[in-house]
């Protein structure tokens, strides 16, 4: 069975408000986890069944008739998610990880032994998960969390060079299928001046490179307004079948972290330089 999930809000800045509670955002990929008749069943968040992908959680020992929300991550050695090894994992057929763990990760309940809790509070749903899982292991566990403190924690988790934290209103409600401002999320983005030197045909990406030259990646995300200044503007070198090449064009994004390659990850437009 599955249920559209509830969406996070964006937020700029953390703030510290006790009606809420703060956890850590977690580097992976979205996963609703049922178990009925017995039989557990794993779906991404756009209800796609993925459920031989990961072998490991078909015996979990949860009641029948549960639905949980959560989060399926891969470890590095040092503990910290690895989205780069998730994604790998992921799109292998052999299922294997070397030195890395998988962990599904928990932070909600939908339906709990057959009956909906989708609208108790989200209070009392993180009481019936210490009754769902009540020991955690490094395949199954709770996300931990705690009351108010978001700025402290947003600070800790810049320090850790970690993605970023969830803001949730303790009386929030599961809003299946719903985007909800009683959830937040603050992103610990990173910020760089990079040059613009290419435009891709057909569907829109600029090609960016560090200003040593060597290549930052594809931005994708720009809005309308400064594409337009950007086609009036741009000075072409060349082209081939895939790009237009142009005079760099010196701007500043922001992305999550730099892939293992270098790249900037999910780079984003914030200003011309």
């Amino acid at each position: 069975m599955f249920f559209s999930p509830m969406l996070l809000q964006k937020e700029d800045t953390p703030f510290d408000d006790d009606s809420y509670i703060t956890e850590l955002k977690l580097d992976g990929i979205r996963l609703e986890l049922s178990k009925f008749d017995e039989k557990v069943k794993l779906y991404t968040r756009h209800n796609n069944d993925v459920t031989t992908k990961f072998p490991e959680l078909l015996k979990v020992d949860i009641p029948s008739g549960t639905v949980l929300d959560g989060e399926i991550i891969v470890t590095d050695p040092e503990g910290k998610p690895d989205f780069e090894a998730m994604m790998s994992r992921f799109m292998s057929k052999r299922n294997i990880l070397e030195e890395n763990t998988l962990s599904y990760v928990v932070f909600d309940v939908i339906q709990y032994k057959g009956k909906a809790v989708s609208r108790l509070p989200l209070t009392e749903r993180k009481q019936l998960l210490n009754e769902i899982i009540p020991q955690d292991t490094s395949l199954i566990s709770k996300v931990k969390y705690i009351e108010g403190n978001s700025t402290a924690y947003f600070d800790l988790v810049k320090q850790l060079g970690l993605e970023g934290i969830v803001m949730k209103r303790k009386d929030s409600r599961y809003e299946v299928g719903k985007r909800s401002h009683s959830w937040l999320k603050v992103i610990n983005y990173q910020y760089e001046d990079v040059l613009i030197t290419g435009i891709r045909k057909g569907e829109f990406g600029l090609l960016l490179s560090f200003p040593d030259n060597k290549p930052a990646g594809l931005m994708e995300f720009m809005p309308t307004k400064e594409r337009k200044k950007l086609y009036q503007s741009h000075q072409v070198v060349s082209e081939n079948d895939k790009y237009i090449c142009i005079d760099p064009i010196k701007v500043n994004v922001k992305y999550r972290n730099l892939t293992k390659r270098g790249f900037l990850r999910i780079p984003s437009f914030v200003k011309w330089i």
